[in-house]
């Protein structure tokens, strides 16, 4: 798969999540903080992810709430800036709105991950 930056990913890849929600079924809500966020993307990398998928809404199967757009911007922007020029994998940013993939790409994303597949 060629990425937006021009990489190249070959399959399998095992992606690295990193949910930076208080309501995450995963992790529980551990990375809200950016730096401890930015430590655990790195520590996943370390540990063999060959992607990090970052994502600042629930998409969890029941009772997921969605966030508006500045929610979530809050929530992954300053992620992917403590990120940048820390990662040699790719980042991906897991969200249904343009606006945030857009800022992502923009702040070194590129992979974008919609559940919804642009629906």
């Amino acid at each position: 798969m060629r990425l937006h930056d021009g990489r190249v990913v070959h399959f399998p890849a095992v992606m690295g999540v990193l949910n930076v929600t208080p309501d995450s079924f995963s992790d529980g809500g551990q990375y809200l903080n950016p730096e401890r966020a930015v430590a655990h993307a790195v520590e996943m990398q370390e540990n063999g992810a060959d992607i990090i998928d970052l994502g600042g809404e629930s998409t969890r199967p029941s009772g997921a709430r969605e966030v508006p757009v500045e929610e979530e911007l809050r929530r992954v922007l300053p992620v992917l800036r403590g990120l940048q020029g820390r990662l040699r994998i790719p980042l991906s940013i897991d969200t249904r709105k343009a606006e945030v993939a857009r800022a992502a790409l923009e702040h070194g994303a590129s992979i974008i991950n919609d559940v919804t597949a642009l629906g």
